[in-house]
């Protein structure tokens, strides 16, 4: 049974969440506010937080900053604040998925499985070697000519998920559909938005790619850098006795 930590400070809010989740077969525990909800998240050790963001002491976007800063647990934002700037600013800083109020409980459930499957899934423990990117699932580490790159958990999901098809072009849909569990659609700009942080991590743009070359309105495929073409007149003749 999924133990999931509810931070929301509006009670009828949070007891219906309460009676919802625990229907679907959930323990739940609460916190009304974000410091609370931090210390919780700390102790008890949730397999999954649910975290608003208008809490009465700190805004849940700090609670979140701090709790990645200490921890890995899964976080779903719940949220009504529907700007993708904000959505962005919520995924970088390192949730694992968000849900605009109002929402059903049905649809909270189905966020809650898909990230506790990616939490949970097992990986084959082979790395996956493209060029100088080594990516081990196992270990959830990825380096790039031997230098450790600092991937958030969705990061990495992404460039695994890449990785282990390299040179095949992967639809924006399919992204969404394994990578985040959204078979029916998502945040128009989610893929986008993780590809432009995977090339800044990788030292590259979109402009001048070397791993992640985009297909327009196909897709994105991952292959090795090509070596460069020496022009004429770049090599020296061998010199003579």
């Amino acid at each position: 049974m999924p133990h999931l930590l509810v931070v929301e400070d509006d009670h009828q809010l949070r007891a219906a969440l309460v009676r919802a989740l625990r229907d679907k077969g959930h323990a739940v525990a609460t916190a009304a506010g974000g410091m609370a909800g931090l210390d919780a998240a700390l102790t008890d050790r949730p397999d999954l937080v649910v975290l608003d963001l208008g809490l009465p002491d700190v805004d849940g976007a700090q609670v979140l900053r701090m709790l990645r800063a200490v921890s890995d647990v899964p976080v779903i934002v719940a949220t009504a604040r529907d700007e993708e700037p904000e959505m962005v600013a919520l995924l970088e800083s390192g949730a694992d998925d968000y849900i605009v109020k109002p929402f059903g409980a049905a649809q909270l459930d189905a966020r809650i499985k898909a990230v506790l499957r990616r939490a949970g899934a097992t990986e084959p423990e082979e790395p996956l070697r493209v060029g100088g990117l080594t990516v081990d699932p196992g270990a959830r580490e990825a380096a790039l000519d031997g230098r450790v790159l600092d991937l958030t958990p969705r990061e990495f999901d992404l460039l695994a998920h890449l990785a282990a098809r390299p040179g095949q072009v992967v639809s924006r849909r399919e992204l969404l559909a394994e990578v985040w569990q959204q078979p029916l659609g998502g945040a128009d700009k989610t893929v986008d938005v993780h590809l432009s942080w995977l090339r800044r991590k990788l030292g590259e743009t979109a402009q001048a790619p070397r791993y992640l070359h985009t297909v327009r309105t196909v897709g994105v495929k991952l292959t090795a850098p090509q070596a460069p073409v020496p022009e004429l007149g770049d090599s020296q003749p061998p010199e003579g006795p």
